[in-house]
């Protein structure tokens, strides 16, 4: 745990030290949104970019039951490390005003992680397969989309902030 802190001081000074000159028209939290989701985001393309280019080398992905195409496969396998950073990073830098159990946070987070992915595998599969896209072009494509869903998801649902007219 005292890892986790260090590296949550760490992004909330520098996420905080790079919002000022934004301060006058933007929230704090939605700057942190973007900040934290940022780096999660670039993460997310770079380990994308290595599993589907050096893992899976472009070739399909045979789990004996069923065969995934290279992009579907880095898929699946970047997307539990991105899904456990980026919940950890909503819940203690971005949205800690929330006062939902952490429990029920990370059950919201997961429901709305279920859209992302549906939406992740229809964006991918449609730039990929039907639009004949490179993979990583349409995995950028397909990012800048999921995001905006899920700010509003995360934002609204996820991690709601509870007014005092919505507890009585």
């Amino acid at each position: 745990m005292r890892i986790l802190n260090f590296f949550r001081k760490i992004i909330i000074s520098t996420a905080d030290w790079f919002y000022k000159p934004f301060s006058g028209f933007i929230s704090q939290i939605t700057f942190r949104y973007a900040f934290t989701g940022g780096i999660n985001t670039v993460l997310d393309i770079f380990l994308y970019f290595v599993f589907y280019n050096y893992v899976f080398q472009k070739q399909n992905f045979d789990l004996y039951f069923i065969t995934l195409s290279p992009h579907i496969a880095a898929f699946v396998f970047v997307f539990p490390i991105t899904f456990s950073i980026g919940f950890l990073m909503a819940k203690y830098i971005t949205f800690i005003q929330s006062e939902l159990r952490g429990r029920k946070q990370l059950f919201r987070y997961g429901l709305t992680v279920v859209g992302a992915i549906l939406l992740n595998y229809i964006f991918l599969k449609f730039f990929v397969e039907y639009c004949n896209y490179w993979a990583t072009f349409s995995k950028i494509l397909t990012t800048v989309l999921v995001v905006a869903y899920s700010y509003f998801m995360q934002r609204y649902f996820s991690f709601k902030i509870i007014t005092n007219e919505e507890q009585t």
